[in-house]
Formats: C-alpha cells, structure tokens, sequence
C-alpha cells in the first residue's frame, strides 16, 4: 500500500508554508537536483532534495533511483521519504528507474535489472506515484565494462559487437520490456519511456514502432520538447499522434544545436504553437520542469525553476483550462 498518509490530498492541496503553491499540475524534475549536485546525486542526501524542491513552493516532484546502489538505498529508507513527503504536502507522480542493462545484450544483465525494476516500481508505488519512467532501449553498442552511468550517452567512437544479430536482439528486447510493463502494471503503474539521444527512443515515429512490438497499455510516451527539438521531431505533430500515450510531458527549451535543457524563450521551440496543439488534443496531464543539466550552463537554477514554473502557469491558464 502506498505509504502517503490518508488525510494527505494528493491532487490539490492548501498550502501553509511561506512559499508559492504551484499548479500540481506542474513537477519539479529531478533535472533540478542534478544540476545543483551532479550526476549521479547522493541519494543519501535523498531528504535534503525533497526540502530543495519543496522550498521552491513545488507540492509535485520526482525523484529517481539511478542504479542498483541508489535504488536499494532508496527502498530501503522509503518510510523516511514518505514523512518528507507529507510534511511538504509533496507528491511523487512519476520515480524515475534508470536501468540501462534493461536493453544489454546479455541475458544475465537483463534478469537483473528486471529485479532492479521491480524493486523500483514497489517503491514508486509505496510512495504513491503513477508511474515509472527511464530512457527508451540503450543503444546495443560495446560500451566500456566501467563505464558510468550517464544522462545522455555519444554513440560516435563505439561499434556493435562482430557477432551481433538484430532479430535475436529485438525479440529478447521487446520481451524484457514487455515483462517490465506487466511488472509496472502489477503495482498500477504506468511505464514512461523518455527519447533521448544514445537511445533506440528518439522521438514519435521509434516509440510507436516500439510500442507496437511491446503491445503494452501501460507503455507511454514521456514527451520531452527540448530532446526532440533537437533530434527534429515536430512537436505539435508528436502530440497529436501520441495523445493518447501521453500523461507526462518535460518542459525545456532549446536551440536545435545540440542538447541542451534551457528556460523556455531561450530557444527556438515556438511554444504557442506547442501549447495549441495541447489544448487541440484535450491534454490533462502533467507539466515537469526539465531545465539545467551541465550541458546548458544555467548560472542561478533555482530563480530558472521560479521563472518556468510562473510563465508555464500562465501557459496552462490560456490553453488548457478553458
């Protein structure tokens, strides 16, 4: 059972702090957290970044267990989480599970972070989220034995393995998926797959091809602006195809250059179309501030969060509450 106390309401709530309530329907991403304590953050320090995100005036806020260590750290101190969580009023709509081995080669990784994935998704939803969210399929590259890992991974100086095969990859790949939608959906949970560069996920036209191999209902699609724009995919477009595979969407702009999360209008993401295409399809879901990262060299990330929080509730004003 999800350990949020029962008198906590957890899609509006009254605000009693000094600071600003915000929509709930707009997240704080964990992107906040990395950028203000590198990646991987120390998820000993998992409270601390609650009180962070909550001092913004944020009541809707992810979290993120990257790995096995922070993942088993995590559980492990969920009864502590869930008390932060409620002396904030705070909810945890979509925990963020990055297992990169999910898409290994090797079947024995791939068991494993299945296990990793369940443990996660218990978590998630001992804390009362709706869903669980990773990057799409890691690229089946021959990545160094240590390497980290990373937001966004450069496939440039690797290479397939000499004996790699693409129908025996994609049946087990679709399998494995396939059984961590039915482990997410065993704890109600839906299953947000994130495009990104270094992934078989880039944007709409690979996720339904993926999807539709997976044949999961639970499978969604996290929209995310800033990744897309860059990798070319048209946003309004990808909106009205997936409507129906979108409950999360990331918020950040960019240049089309390179990747990069920016404040919305220091970019070339044209938002009102955007928006428009939002309010044509009837969205309801949520909103996540996905601003910061090294790559994108905000100076003051906390006044950044303000800012796109204040013009993004502005957004949901005119487009999508009439």
């Amino acid at each position: 059972m999800p350990l949020i106390p029962s008198h906590i309401n957890q899609s509006t709530y009254v605000h009693t702090g000094a600071h600003r309530l915000y929509s709930d329907r707009i997240t704080c991403a964990y992107l906040f957290t990395i950028t203000q304590h590198g990646y991987p953050p120390d998820a000993q320090h998992t409270l601390q970044h609650i009180d962070e995100m909550a001092s913004l005036g944020f009541t809707s806020i992810e979290l993120e267990g990257i790995g096995e260590k922070n993942i088993s750290y995590l559980s492990q101190h969920r009864l502590q989480i869930a008390d932060k969580l409620a002396t904030h009023q705070c909810t945890v709509p979509v925990f963020c599970i990055v297992l990169p081995q999910l898409s290994s080669t090797d079947a024995d990784k791939r068991s494993r972070a299945l296990e990793l994935f369940e443990k996660g998704c218990e978590l998630a939803h001992a804390l009362g989220a709706q869903g669980v969210l990773d990057n799409g399929p890691l690229l089946p590259l021959q990545f160094p034995a240590n390497m980290p890992v990373m937001r966004h991974y450069s496939s440039h100086d690797l290479v397939l393995s000499p004996h790699f095969n693409w129908d025996s990859y994609y049946t087990n790949l679709v399998q494995t998926f396939r059984t961590a939608c039915n482990i997410a959906a065993g704890f109600q949970l839906q299953y947000h797959m994130h495009p990104c560069e270094g992934s078989l996920i880039t944007g709409t036209d690979s996720f339904i091809n993926f999807s539709d191999g997976v044949d999961c209902d639970n499978l969604m699609f996290n929209l995310d602006t800033a990744n897309q724009f860059f990798m070319k995919d048209h946003l309004e477009l990808s909106v009205l195809r997936l409507i129906h595979k979108i409950s999360y969407i990331h918020i950040s702009d960019n240049s089309g250059e390179r990747v990069e999360h920016s404040i919305p209008g220091q970019g070339k993401i044209n938002w009102n179309n955007f928006f428009s295409a939002l309010q044509q399809s009837g969205f309801t879901g949520k909103l996540a501030i996905d601003v910061g990262g090294a790559e994108t060299g905000i100076e003051d990330i906390q006044q950044a969060y303000r800012q796109t929080a204040a013009w993004l509730e502005e957004k949901i004003n005119s487009y999508l509450l009439n």
